[in-house]
């Protein structure tokens, strides 16, 4: 056996080549599963065990030999210049067949579609941080200390900084543009916001606003109404209709809800409106004094509305997309079904 090893030692040493397709040859003649070294290191097994220890050192010689002599062909190979074989991708599709060509997520496509509606309305797009501090996304909005609409939403805190927080809704962009801008303001501000909820097919704790805002002399709630239709008609056809309810927000007064008739059933009621014939879609209502007031704008003179929606919950009625986390898993079955949308 000793002579063996000499002999395929020699075999080691004495091969040379360029082509990648030969060292993998080599490669796999040597070291492979049915290999010469693995056959040799399957008759060591059988060696007399006072010749075991000579010849176990004398084979891992051989192995890292192999070894070495594969490594330093190819990094020869690799560097030469000369022409190597290359493997074939077989993953790659065959030749006349189109390459698979990428498309905007359906959130990015909703988000856009809302911007451009508000955008030919004269609304500017505004940006703000996602980690913030508690008074832009709290106290300036009428959230008081002690305020249980506190508990409203579940917020997930910086540890060990009580005021250092991950943005729960992008109203704290209102604050900083409020801070900064004297009105007239009409801004639109889309972004990602996070609460700490359980994740299931109709929530996730990472999701999407697009929430605007309007200040000047003379706003009235009837400015909000229409606007808000315009959108809607905008967004879900000519043929939409809105209803406001009443409603509660600590930022807002009066507050309202928005419903659309459904453009599935058509108003006439089904499954995904729970037979209402109407979907909520956002929550809107007048600017509440204090806020103005807290932002350095004078509530005497000024008065203004705000509204919010989920781009997750438009996008699940424009598509029909009946499970949130299908936008979170990057699964390409579904989106490529958005490959031709608008």
């Amino acid at each position: 056996m000793k002579e063996k090893i000499n002999q395929v030692m020699a075999q080691v040493e004495a091969f040379q080549s360029r082509a990648a397709g030969e060292i993998e040859e080599f490669r796999v003649r040597m070291l492979g599963k049915k290999g010469v070294v693995t056959g040799l290191m399957e008759e060591f097994r059988a060696a007399a065990p006072e010749v075991k220890r000579e010849l176990g050192q004398r084979l891992n010689e051989l192995k890292n030999k192999a070894m070495e002599r594969v490594n330093e062909l190819k990094a020869a190979a690799g560097g030469s210049g000369v022409q190597v074989e290359e493997t074939e991708d077989m993953t790659r599709p065959g030749e006349g067949t189109a390459e698979a060509t990428g498309s905007r997520h359906p959130i990015s496509l909703v988000r856009n579609r809302i911007v451009d509606i508000f955008e030919r309305m004269g609304y500017t797009v505004a940006d703000g941080p996602e980690i913030e501090d508690d008074r832009h996304v709290f106290t300036a909005l009428n959230f008081a200390p002690e305020h249980p609409a506190r508990d409203m939403q579940d917020t997930f805190f910086v540890e060990k900084d009580p005021d250092v927080l991950l943005r729960t809704h992008t109203s704290s962009i209102q604050v900083r543009v409020m801070e900064t801008t004297e009105p007239p303001i009409r801004v639109i501000c889309p972004g990602r916001v996070f609460r700490n909820e359980a994740i299931s097919y109709r929530a996730h704790c990472i999701f999407h606003q697009v929430e605007g805002l309007y200040v000047d002399e003379g706003v009235s709630f009837a400015d909000l109404k229409q606007t808000l239709l315009h959108f809607a008609r905008e967004m879900f056809g000519p043929e939409t209709k809105i209803r406001l309810r009443p409603s509660y927000f600590p930022f807002t007064e009066p507050s309202g809800e928005v419903d659309v008739s459904c453009n599935l059933c058509g108003g006439k009621g089904c499954p995904v409106c729970k037979g209402t014939g109407w979907l909520e879609v956002m929550g809107c209502g007048m600017v509440d004094p204090n806020v103005l007031k807290e932002c350095g704008i004078d509530p005497e003179r000024y008065s203004g509305f705000a509204f919010g929606m989920g781009v997750e919950r438009i996008a699940m009625l424009r598509y029909g997309v009946g499970d949130l986390r299908l936008y979170f898993e990057n699964d390409v079955r579904f989106l490529h079904q958005f490959d031709a949308a608008i």
